[in-house]
């Protein structure tokens, strides 16, 4: 795939494999990339506006200061990156059935993020504004939330979570039994 231009508007890119590849500083605006191999690409300064991921694997790519604005992931896999590098003006994204795991969201705004049915697993949540989040189906084994700011988020159909109420901002965010539990792991209550 010719990936020479910096601009590119309403493409699709379907079975691209350009794994470990520098695609950096480019735009890419209304795009979709479907079933794409874009494993430790880089692509910092890039962005990305209303464009979807289609079940491709985005496993380990370097975002330094690259900006996702409207964009969709489903069935992707994303394993190993570090979102926090993100340029944090106008993040706006939603995530369905996809593997995220070992990613780190720290310090980033992402106020009414959708993760639907993802698994999303060992992954860093830490002084993250997820206000009004929605994990729906999704299973958090091994996520870590710290100083993160939960205020409406939604974690009502979500498993495996484990976080320190006394440690994060959880006003009037949704939980159910028996997920509920996890709020009291960090105090190592026995509960029968």
């Amino acid at each position: 795939m010719d990936f020479t231009p910096k601009v590119f508007e309403n493409q699709v890119f379907q079975n691209v494999a350009e794994p470990k590849q520098d695609l950096s500083y480019r735009e890419f605006t209304g795009c979709t990339f479907k079933k794409c191999d874009f494993s430790e690409c880089k692509f910092s300064g890039s962005a990305f506006i209303d464009c979807a991921f289609l079940d491709s694997n985005l496993s380990n790519i370097k975002i330094n200061s690259c900006s996702f604005q409207n964009v969709k992931f489903e069935g992707c896999k994303i394993v190993g990156v570090a979102f926090a590098a993100l340029k944090t003006f106008l993040i706006e994204w939603r995530f369905t059935s996809c593997i995220i795991e070992l990613c780190d969201f720290g310090n980033l705004k992402m106020p009414k993020t959708k993760f639907s049915k993802c698994k999303i697993r060992n992954t860093d949540f830490v002084n993250t504004d997820l206000t009004e989040a929605d994990f729906a189906e999704s299973d958090l084994h091994g996520s870590r939330f710290q100083n993160a700011i939960l205020t409406k988020a939604d974690f009502s159909t979500a498993s495996n979570y484990s976080l320190n109420p006394a440690q994060n901002k959880i006003k009037n965010a949704i939980f159910s039994y028996p997920d509920i539990i996890g709020l009291l792991d960090p105090f190592e209550i026995v509960v029968k």
